[in-house]
């Protein structure tokens, strides 16, 4: 789901997608195939030599910008063999299994995630670790700035324990809810088709007096946690989709590498971990979630502390890094005088602007000329590798202090080259000048330039008066960069 959901993220913004995979599970596979992506069926055993020069083959055929691999089988001879066919590698790891990383980048999104695990690495290998990196899938995205109710008592359980493990979960869970003393209650089980206790777990729903329902292979998961009051779930990916959601959630750990996030989620009393499913009675679970049912400051809190620890901008940050050879910045040049008064009066920039008014080619002469030779102004064009003009952004400097404007040429809209520029020309303006936080000004009303600064890093500080227009006020500072 991980790797669809950075799939989903690479292919809206213009490219295209392809999985080797062995054969694997169908509705899964239908899945990718449904976002018009295509499935190579590979033979070599996963992580071996052979798995690995029949990928960077592929790779090479289908003109691959990046291989992505995500498995703990994936160690560091078949990073090896991969950078060593030239091609660019990105990691999705969980724990520092590999004895070396050769990888361009390696991908941690886990709150445990920290650069010591990964101290045996290429010098140019880069780390994104932690939550702001968290990858959703894209019908997780539409749910941005949704609000939720948080009742009084809570009588909605969703139950989502992944796939199957011959651990009993899923029906330990329903057997539990039928102990729940509360008017009213009702679940959802999601389950997936390769759950084995499938049959067993629809017979113990079919003779409840509870209201349940069984759904299998669910494609809208953000609707049914944004219907749910509660979740019970394993703390496996599944975790930073309700924590993006809102959702008061109780954690059953069915692996042993869901220990570490389940109990610090926990700790930052962002969910409630009720522990190994193996050290869990029916009669517990029962107990804990009619304690979750009733007390509402709990459950907002959980909800508030997920919010915040999970915003949906995680796959926007990892693309930023996959396509940073993407854009090309350079200082302003003379030539760029009647670029840049195009780009200024192009009715859609006037219309986001603090002036309406049209410029006059004089006006911009003279501020052109000012802006050129003033000390403190960083003043830069966007281009593509073909040197064709993109975009421009520019900083004027006070103190430590920068406001930054940024307008793209209207062929560039929309394709995520604005998030682009603004990340990559924040961080070479943190590295050659003395400047520790950097302000925008939008204008209300323009979300795509909002989010655009979102998915760069910026943070929202509130809203505020420019030219006597309401404006939203964002800021990247230097050291809580949240776009590095």
């Amino acid at each position: 789901m991980r790797c669809l959901s950075l799939a989903q993220a690479w292919k809206d913004s213009g490219g295209e997608v392809t999985f080797l995979t062995t054969p694997g599970v169908r509705p899964l596979e239908e899945r990718v195939v449904s976002e018009g992506m295509q499935i190579i069926h590979i033979s070599a055993q996963p992580g071996s030599a052979a798995d690995a020069k029949d990928t960077a083959t592929t790779a090479r055929d289908s003109c691959a910008s990046w291989i992505v691999v995500d498995g703990y089988h994936f160690g560091a001879d078949y990073q090896a063999i991969i950078k060593n066919s030239g091609h660019r590698l990105l990691v999705l790891d969980d724990y520092g299994h590999a004895s070396h990383y050769y990888s361009d980048i390696v991908l941690n999104q886990n709150l445990q995630a920290d650069e010591s695990i990964y101290s045996n690495r290429e010098v140019d290998t880069q780390l994104l670790i932690g939550t702001r990196y968290s990858l959703l899938r894209r019908e997780f995205l539409k749910w941005h700035g949704w609000k939720r109710e948080v009742p009084t008592v809570a009588r909605k359980v969703l139950v989502t324990l992944g796939g199957g493990a011959p651990d009993n979960a899923t029906l330990k869970v329903v057997q539990a809810l039928q102990l729940v003393k509360m008017d009213g209650m009702e679940g959802l089980i999601v389950v997936t088709g390769s759950n084995a206790q499938y049959q067993e777990i629809q017979s113990s729903i079919l003779q409840s007096t509870m209201a349940m329902r069984l759904l299998n292979n669910v494609k809208k998961m953000p609707e049914l946690m944004a219907w749910a009051d509660v979740a019970i779930a394993a703390a496996g990916i599944t975790a930073w989709e309700l924590a993006f959601m809102g959702l008061p959630s109780l954690f059953i750990v069915r692996a042993n590498n869901q220990n570490d996030t389940s109990e610090r989620l926990n700790n930052l009393g962002a969910a409630i971990n009720l522990g190994p499913v193996a050290d869990l009675s029916c009669d517990k679970i029962a107990r804990e979630l009619e304690k979750c049912l009733v007390a509402a400051d709990v459950r907002a809190e959980m909800a508030h502390h997920g919010r915040q620890l999970i915003d949906g901008n995680g796959a926007s940050r990892v693309l930023l890094h996959l396509n940073s050879d993407k854009l090309h910045i350079r200082e302003l040049r003379e030539s760029d005088c009647e670029q840049l008064w195009e780009w200024a009066n192009d009715p859609d920039v006037r219309a986001v602007s603090f002036s309406l008014e049209p410029i006059s080619w004089e006006k911009h002469v003279e501020w052109f000329q000012l802006k050129l030779n003033e000390p403190n102004c960083v003043f830069q064009i966007a281009t593509t590798g073909r040197e064709i003009p993109a975009g421009q952004i520019r900083y004027d400097l006070d103190g430590d202090h920068a406001v930054v404007s940024i307008s793209l040429d209207r062929e560039f809209r929309g394709k995520g080259y604005g998030s682009l520029l603004i990340w990559h020309s924040a961080q070479e303006l943190f590295h050659t000048m003395p400047v520790t936080t950097i302000h925008a000004y939008v204008k209300q009303g323009n979300e795509a330039s909002v989010r655009a600064f979102q998915k760069a890093g910026y943070r929202k500080l509130g809203q505020t008066t420019i030219r006597d227009q309401e404006a939203v006020h964002l800021v990247l500072s230097r050291s809580g960069n949240n776009a590095e």
